[in-house]
């Protein structure tokens, strides 16, 4: 294979002696051997290397299609189409603003544990299809990519009902899926009922925000708040704190949450906007919890806080032909 089709590429198989798992991504540093054999690097999350080695063209195959987008800022995203998954987001100064896990795996069917990933037409386990849906791990289309008259780097992805949306929700429909990238990232899920009949679901934007460490982070903004608390057995309480830290496993639905939260860890600020969604959610697994998800390093609790904008506890519910759109905007402050 070319080098360029070997950027990046994922591993076939486990290379225990070097602690990496099959589906772990890497960059492609040299080809030799006539296009035989490969140098590869695969790096932690922080940039740092965790192994540099030698493989053979048939431990590796390219890694899924990507989209990268780029601002004159410096600013950086990456989206998989599989999913319409946003995976990275670096500020102009290169500092990774999500988090994703160093054992996250690229193959069909997985989600990606990190990033942004769609939570549609399900949220988590409150219903019968698989949990949060089918959104997050389907082929989405690349419909449109460009750069805005404001200058802003943009993606626009599409996703509509087939017959394997069909076996598991028969509902006709047609969601869009728009990444923005300027000093801001902006993502809006648009949803439309596309059949004769009216249709209703759940939904989030699982964002999982990097912290250094969650033990210091807090989310402001949600004073005064009703939530149901899941690690409670689903026990309904109201905010009193003006800064939710998190010292323990927290999953949390903020019903009627505010269209701004603030998230601090000591390291940075990030600003969280929402428009159209009801809810908001606050999850970390905390270290059990962490030991329970293969995906995840035992440690990895640490470096990353889930706050989503959601759709939970107010359903969306669209009459045919209506829509619905939700946006989210990060920024770094």
């Amino acid at each position: 294979m070319p080098h360029a089709e070997l950027d990046p590429v994922v591993l076939r198989e486990d290379l225990p002696e070097h602690g990496l798992a099959a589906g772990k991504m890497g960059t492609v540093l040299a080809v030799h051997g006539g296009g035989e054999a490969y140098d590869v690097e695969f790096g932690n999350e922080d940039g740092s290397t965790r192994a540099w080695v030698t493989l053979r063209a048939g431990q590796v195959e390219p890694a899924p299609p990507r989209i990268v987008l780029a601002h004159a800022s410096g600013a950086r995203a990456e989206v998989y189409p599989r999913g319409a998954h946003v995976a990275r987001w670096t500020d102009a100064a290169g500092d990774d603003l999500l988090f994703l896990s160093t054992r996250t795996r690229f193959a069909p069917g997985v989600a990606l544990r990190g990033g942004i990933p769609v939570v549609f037409p399900q949220f988590a386990d409150r219903g019968p299809l698989p949990k949060h849906g089918f959104a997050r791990t389907a082929p989405w289309e690349r419909v449109e990519e460009g750069t805005d008259a404001d200058g802003a780097a943009f993606a626009r992805l599409r996703l509509v009902d087939s017959e394997a949306t069909r076996a598991l929700w028969p509902h006709p429909f047609r969601a869009e899926l728009r990444v923005s990238l300027s000093d801001t990232l902006a993502v809006a899920l648009r949803v439309t009922n596309t059949g004769p009949e009216p249709l209703s679901f759940t939904c989030a934007l699982h964002t999982y925000l990097r912290v250094d460490d969650v033990r210091r982070a807090a989310v402001e903004g949600l004073r005064g708040v009703r939530y149901l608390d899941k690690v409670r057995g689903g026990e309904w309480t109201v905010e009193t704190r003006d800064a939710v830290a998190v010292e323990g496993e927290v999953d949390r639905v903020y019903a009627g949450a505010p269209s701004r939260l603030v998230v601090r860890d000591g390291a940075r600020t990030v600003v969280v906007e929402t428009e159209g969604f009801a809810d908001a959610v606050v999850w970390n697994p905390w270290a059990e919890g962490a030991r329970s998800l293969p995906d995840l390093a035992d440690e990895e609790y640490l470096r990353m806080l889930c706050v989503e904008p959601a759709s939970v506890e107010t359903p969306v519910h669209l009459p045919p032909g209506g829509g619905w759109t939700g946006v989210q905007r990060l920024r770094r402050a």
